[in-house]
């Protein structure tokens, strides 16, 4: 029994020496291209073991001893290495780990198919206020009494109704497929990938966004998107392959 206790008091002994050579820093990781403050990031102390995700601000407090290696990860970065040579603030600079494009190229390139789409409305003018939602319904007198237009809704069910349905739908998925096509380029995906020729254009066919996609991600996010599918396309390129073409007879 003596032994026993003996052993718990060295081993406690042992722990304190530990844990009291352990010093609590602080620090920053920042965006290493434009210095901005980054949240989420996964801390690692490879000899304790322990980590933590920093906080919103960009902060981190971790115990560390001297000579301990800190490992900094976080998706769609270079994971970056510090050793602590002394007790101190660590500010930590990550690098993105793909291309960074400029945010208003892309807002102008959206806005030049809206700006088609615009025109198209106007140049059928009459068509889309043949059948605009807003005629469908009737308000009475002050606002009282809503119901359905009976004259917009004989319009809508003519023959003249359904082919205008049907030509607005049209113009609605050439402005859809316009928007498509200006951010999801050939010397976009070429830029990201490396891909040329027939593996581009059969990468491209493959793997083309819908239109949310394109529309609702963000720049660093779109190209997150192109960089998977092109992990899944080099696995197996030929499956992918596209025959060229051939003239009809």
């Amino acid at each position: 029994m003596a032994k026993f206790f003996l052993c718990c008091g060295c081993l406690i002994l042992i722990f304190g020496s530990v844990r009291a050579q352990e010093k609590q820093i602080q620090g920053i990781v920042f965006d290493q291209a434009t210095k901005e403050r980054i949240a989420r990031v996964f801390v690692t102390n490879m000899r304790s073991k322990a980590n933590i995700y920093n906080n919103i601000k960009g902060e981190f407090t971790v115990n560390v001893q001297l000579n301990d290696v800190l490992i900094f990860s976080k998706t769609g970065y270079f994971n970056d290495t510090v050793k602590i040579k002394a007790i101190q603030s660590v500010p930590v600079y990550l690098k993105r780990s793909s291309i960074a494009l400029r945010e208003i190229t892309i807002k102008d390139t959206v806005l030049s198919a809206e700006k088609q789409l615009q025109a198209t409305k106007r140049e059928y003018n009459q068509l889309y206020g043949l059948i605009a939602d807003k005629d469908l319904i009737s308000i009475g007198t002050n606002g009282a009494g809503a119901g359905i237009s009976i004259d917009a809704l004989y319009n809508m069910l003519s023959r003249r109704g359904r082919n205008a349905t049907k030509l607005r739908g049209v113009i609605e998925q050439d402005y859809r497929a316009k928007v498509i096509d200006i951010r999801f380029n050939p010397i976009l995906v070429s830029r990201i990938t490396g891909l040329q020729g027939e593996q581009l254009n059969s990468f491209m066919y493959r793997y083309r966004p819908d239109y949310n996609t394109v529309v609702f991600l963000n720049d660093y996010d779109f190209i997150s998107y192109i960089k998977s599918c092109y992990n899944r396309f080099r696995r197996n390129p030929s499956t992918y392959f596209l025959a060229p073409l051939q003239p009809s007879k």
